[in-house]
């Protein structure tokens, strides 16, 4: 060594810059996003253009804002109107829609994957934090046509009945009306990809959705359980909503109900994005199904989950 003095390795971090106002620079953005928020601005241009311009506590900070909200549906026709008015609104840059089975879409909510989803109502009790979020969903006051059980013998000759795995609220539903209602005891199949070939003699099945409207002339009894409901209850039918599993946003809500109305307003070019030659589908979209969730529904929907929770 030549005696010189070592070299000074000391990490030397910069202070917060304080302003003359005894801001610091943190402080001030922090104020100045937080007026942001409050007046409702969309901040997208400042996390794709500026966030790695923050301070770390900042990014920390409004972190959460960044993450679009995750929500289930299905690609069924039946909830097409809704989707087209979603995916033709401003609150499509708000949020991711993943597409899945509806009892896919239940395990998913209930695992925290997604935020919301178009749910089988007989799901709710097994969401922790579940609560319906909006005015509009998937409902009938008589017959739905794409949920039913579908037989080559009427009732009192069905002994199996396969269950369709797609929903759970449709299986819960047939279950129900076949003990309570039809007053039969039967033997329950889970269903498999290919079910719908094993629908003869004493084998009854469940279809829904899509496939179960291509069906409808295909077999000698159709068992609508929408209608058959109607008959036990004298109650409308709430078969999914969209729920939620924690709080959303403020203003979130309207602002989705908009988008869902919106819609509702244009089933000519629903009906035309979505060619179905086995069905009208302007029957289906405005006698069969009704979307908008009024008291009548609600009720139908509350004694449906007092009914499934003591059986």
């Amino acid at each position: 060594m030549d005696g010189s003095a070592a070299p000074d390795c000391t990490i030397h971090r910069r202070s917060p810059r304080t302003h003359a106002c005894g801001c610091t620079t943190a402080t001030m953005l922090s104020g100045i996003l937080d007026a942001f928020v409050c007046d409702g601005f969309n901040l997208a241009a400042i996390w794709f253009t500026h966030w790695n311009l923050l301070p770390l506590s900042l990014r920390a900070k409004y972190g959460a804002l960044n993450s679009k909200i995750k929500i289930g549906a299905v690609s069924y026709l039946n909830t097409k109107p809704l989707l087209y008015g979603i995916e033709h609104s401003d609150i499509i840059r708000d949020i991711e829609i993943i597409l899945d089975y509806p009892a896919l879409l239940a395990k998913k909510l209930q695992e925290g994957i997604i935020d919301m989803a178009l749910l089988p109502v007989a799901a709710i009790p097994t969401i922790p934090g579940a609560h319906i979020v909006s005015d509009y969903g998937i409902a009938t006051d008589g017959n739905v046509v794409s949920v039913a059980i579908f037989s080559q013998v009427p009732m009192e000759q069905i002994e199996t009945v396969y269950l369709d795995y797609q929903s759970r609220t449709s299986v819960r539903l047939a279950q129900l009306l076949i003990e309570n209602h039809w007053k039969k005891k039967v033997v329950y199949k889970p269903a498999t990809e290919n079910f719908i070939e094993y629908i003869n003699g004493a084998n009854a099945g469940v279809i829904i959705g899509d496939r179960a409207l291509k069906q409808l002339t295909n077999f000698e009894y159709v068992y609508d359980l929408s209608a058959a409901w109607k008959e036990y209850t004298g109650l409308d039918f709430i078969f999914a909503a969209w729920v939620a599993n924690k709080a959303l946003p403020a203003g979130f809500t309207t602002r989705f109900n908009a988008a869902n109305a919106e819609g509702l307003k244009h089933l000519d070019a629903v009906i035309a994005e979505n060619p179905f030659p086995c069905y009208d589908l302007y029957t289906y979209y405005t006698d069969n199904i009704k979307f908008y969730l009024d008291e009548q529904k609600k009720k139908g929907l509350e004694k449906f989950l007092e009914l499934i929770k003591s059986t």
